[in-house]
């Protein structure tokens, strides 16, 4: 597993975010790193996401910042350009996988069959996410998947909350679970960032709990 990995498992607790508006990015960052997580997947999925990785990596350096929602290959090179450390896809895409690996550039993308696992598997990676997880299954699903893949370790997202990230993170294929809960669009947008640190220090204080 790379030093990107390594750190990302350490953190427990990835936030997902979603950035309509730039000037969300600094604040946001420094709610994250305030609260103890400087990390965050930023979803590639508005215009304003580019410009928001390469201004937290610029204004906070120690922050392991990636790309979410990553489609083509065009995107994965616009997001390592900002700064991005990271490529999450919500699929299975070979293209993009491919090419992140061909470039040296850490991938997790998306998986919900083990035909899909198998396929990473194939490829040398070590960590898969698992997206949507609650609708597929959750962690049940997860244990009976990844049983016959050992070497395999899962980062699910899609329906993690306060309520159920203690049974994802107890769980030892459970590799980093990736949550919106603390960073989620309405409390970004009304610019609650003293809550965004509260809620980011919640969601440490749960790993710490669950993982020692």
């Amino acid at each position: 597993m790379n030093a990107v990995l390594e750190q990302l498992s350490k953190f427990g607790v990835v936030p997902v975010v979603v950035l309509n508006d730039v000037k969300d990015a600094e604040p946001l960052a420094k709610a994250l790193c305030q609260g103890g997580l400087p990390c965050a997947e930023v979803t590639f999925r508005t215009d304003a996401a580019e410009e928001s990785i390469r201004i937290m990596t610029e204004k906070y350096p120690e922050m392991l910042v990636g790309a979410g929602t990553v489609l083509t290959t065009e995107q994965v090179d616009r997001a390592v350009a900002a700064g991005a450390k990271f490529i999450v896809s919500p699929g299975f895409d070979p293209e993009i996988v491919d090419y992140c690996i061909e470039k040296g550039i850490t991938v997790t993308p998306g998986c919900v069959t083990p035909s899909e696992v198998a396929q990473g598997v194939k490829r040398g990676l070590k960590v898969l996410k698992f997206f949507p997880a609650e609708q597929f299954g959750g962690v049940a699903t997860i244990k009976a998947m990844t049983a016959a893949y050992v070497g395999i370790k899962i980062m699910p997202t899609g329906g993690i909350n306060p309520k159920n990230v203690r049974e994802y993170l107890a769980c030892d294929k459970i590799f980093a679970c990736g949550g919106s809960w603390m960073v989620k669009g309405d409390m970004i947008k009304a610019g609650e960032f003293d809550k965004i640190e509260a809620m980011t220090k919640e969601a440490v204080e749960i790993v710490k709990e669950v993982r020692g």
